[in-house]
């Protein structure tokens, strides 16, 4: 069937906000967020519910529901995700949204990458300039990073200039660890701790209680005090609090996710609820593989 385009805006606006709600879908609010009449969104959702289209629920607390007909009549392969491909605009996750396809457009030039992303969610707020990041993708664990160039909001598409292609390796995190066991009390000096660390020659190690880990300290901040003149001063003094704790056979992927969703510069990594040591950014990047050649021929992957 072949949709005018103000059909296919309206079916792509009631997929977006039925994934972000959970709920059936008034016609005012699409209306809302497309700007348009809700008496001409309502006639419209009435022939496309004859069509089977779409279903409708009466009541107070109905709406319009999209159908496996809706997904397929826009060419999108995934029904509601049973995995999640995040999408990030400038280092923030965009939260109530998921990537159901990319398409690489450009990948023969050595010079220009672009591309396309299909997206699940709501887009109206990504401008031109924007740094996006997607991924990691549930198969084949890659990360895309780049700069939005472009906007389709009728069928929900980013068109972006792709900056990096990054595979994540499925190994565990427990493998970015070249020096563990290294666990830091947190009543000693800060120059006792400074010895510690260069004695594993590590530039980090969680801190801990009597029973708990209950934080992360580093020579970069063991040295700003050092500088001071303050090496009295305890670890608990300058570690940072609150570390994110995961266990060292977490996938290395799953561990990036952490780092984008809760913006730390290292978390801390435990095998049989012992510390272990800990993992940063620059880890996750080590351990990456870059795809400096593209060699992918255009079409669509799912993500």
């Amino acid at each position: 069937m072949e949709l005018t385009p103000i059909q296919t805006e309206i079916l792509t606006t009631l997929i977006n906000l039925y994934h972000q709600k959970g709920r059936g879908v008034k016609g005012e609010e699409i209306a809302a967020v497309i700007d348009r009449n809700p008496g001409t969104v309502r006639n419209q959702m009435q022939a496309l519910r004859m069509l089977g289209i779409v279903e409708g629920v009466p009541g107070p607390k109905g709406g319009y529901h999209p159908t496996g007909q809706t997904y397929d009549i826009l060419d999108i392969s995934d029904q509601p995700a049973k995995t999640i491909t995040n999408i990030y605009r400038n280092g923030k996750l965009v939260e109530g949204a998921t990537v159901c396809e990319i398409m690489f457009t450009t990948v023969q030039h050595p010079d220009t990458c672009h591309g396309r992303v299909k997206v699940i969610g709501n887009i109206r707020k990504f401008d031109n300039g924007d740094i996006i990041k997607i991924g990691p993708t549930p198969q084949n664990k890659l990360v895309i990073r780049g700069k939005a160039i472009g906007r389709d909001d009728t069928r929900n598409i980013l068109i972006f200039a792709i900056s990096d292609l990054i595979i994540l390796p499925k190994r565990s995190v427990k493998e970015c660890i070249r020096s563990g066991n290294a666990a830091i009390d947190v009543d000693i000096t800060i120059k006792a701790a400074a010895n510690i660390l260069l004695k594993h020659r590590i530039r980090g190690a969680p801190v801990v209680d009597a029973t708990n880990v209950v934080g992360i300290v580093t020579l970069e901040q063991i040295t700003k005090v050092l500088v001071s003149g303050l090496t009295n001063q305890k670890v608990q003094d300058v570690m940072s609090r609150d570390p994110i704790i995961v266990d060292g056979d977490v996938l290395i992927p799953d561990v990036s996710k952490l780092f984008d969703q809760h913006h730390k510069r290292n978390i801390v990594v435990v095998i049989n609820e012992k510390p272990y040591g800990i993992v940063s950014r620059d880890d996750m990047v080590r351990e990456s593989t870059t795809v400096s050649e593209l060699v992918i021929a255009p079409s669509f992957m799912s993500a």
